[in-house]
């Protein structure tokens, strides 16, 4: 039997509503599958998940394991694969059906390429869409603090989304396993370091947000951003080692952590508290960070906004945020009178539900 040129692995938990639509969508790729072999590492799922994986059998191979988390489940699945290049996939994500043609593509044109990523269309409950792509094809990799600076502002065309060559995955294993929501990050930030990354302008890959989403916080909860907050930053402190054992530089490791360790701090204080002063230094951080190139008018717009930061307790702060985000009154005229300023490298779009 030939070696697969590309590998998919699908990790999942508890996905018995989404798996088949998952798999389906890489079965069904403008491209021979006999090129493809695909690898579901089940992380101990209690519902019907496995039952549904092996309706596909022999074309999808179910690898099952006690529950350890994502990390864990990446080291069980990528040792297994046998193709050059390996693409991941969530359980309750699926995939447009140009994806695998549309990545290899790339990879065989340019064989410096360790990675690619890709635009994304988010998909909620209520019908909402928001697609968001690259208004151009970006290259960059962690070998200088330029590419830093464009890894952290497109990092979120990477995660679970992305394919990298077989041969760079392995350099980077293990994943800790400690990082139970946050291994994707892990991976592909140590794959930035290793190698290239491109990310194609094209929307290729349909993120679903719902209930159960580990990672998103589309709906705030104490519990999940708690658990979200203590992920992040243990991928900081781990992804610090890591770096540095591989040579990276030092301003360009604390360029991607820094980053890191403002969103767990923004949780952090969200759940747990703090003082103020801490959530001004935050917010204006996270806010240079994203908005370095706002208009003035925005930025003092941005500033004034944190007034009541200096004197609210964090939790207060946050939730009283939370709070007018929500009211559809403050978004009208927000979009109105001051729109949030657009990253100029991006294009989104929103469809509302119908």
């Amino acid at each position: 039997m030939p070696k697969p040129f590309v590998s998919v692995l699908i990790d999942t938990y508890n996905h018995e509503r989404f798996i088949e639509q998952a798999i389906t969508s890489v079965l069904e790729q403008s491209m021979p599958m006999s090129e493809v072999e695909v690898i579901v590492v089940d992380d101990g799922s209690t519902d019907r998940t496995p039952e549904l994986v092996r309706r596909f059998e022999p074309r999808v191979r179910l690898l099952r394991k006690t529950n350890g988390g994502q990390g864990s489940a990446f080291n069980a699945g990528i040792p297994e694969c046998n193709g050059e290049i390996i693409a991941f996939l969530d359980g309750d994500d699926w995939w447009a059906d140009r994806k695998l043609a549309r990545v290899i593509a790339e990879f065989e044109a340019n064989p410096g390429i360790g990675t690619v990523g890709h635009g994304t269309i988010a998909l909620y409950d209520d019908g909402r869409e928001h697609t968001e792509v690259l208004k151009e094809k970006a290259r960059f990799s962690l070998q200088s603090i330029e590419g830093a600076r464009m890894f952290r502002l497109r990092k979120n065309f990477m995660g679970t989304r992305i394919a990298a060559r077989a041969a760079l995955l392995r350099c980077l294993l293990p994943v800790p396993e400690e990082i139970r929501i946050e291994a994707d990050e892990f991976v592909f930030t140590m794959a930035a370091a290793l190698g290239d990354v491109c990310i194609l302008p094209e929307a290729l890959f349909f993120y679903r947000i719902h209930g159960a989403n580990h990672f998103s916080l589309d709906a705030f909860d104490d519990a999940r951003a708690r658990r979200k907050q203590q992920n992040l930053a243990l991928l900081a402190a781990q992804l610090a080692a890591r770096l540095r054992a591989i040579s990276v530089r030092d301003d360009v490791i604390r360029c991607v952590i820094h980053a890191v360790e403002i969103e767990a701090a923004q949780l952090r204080l969200a759940v747990e508290g703090g003082y103020p002063w801490e959530t001004v230094h935050t917010e204006a951080a996270m806010y240079r960070l994203l908005h370095g190139d706002a208009s003035w008018s925005h930025r003092l717009f941005k500033y004034g906004t944190l007034f009541p930061a200096y004197f609210l307790p964090p939790r207060l702060y946050y939730g009283a945020r939370r709070w007018l985000a929500a009211r559809s009154l403050y978004l009208r005229l927000r979009k109105k009178i001051l729109p949030i300023p657009q990253p100029k490298h991006t294009v989104r779009e929103w469809k509302t539900g119908t």
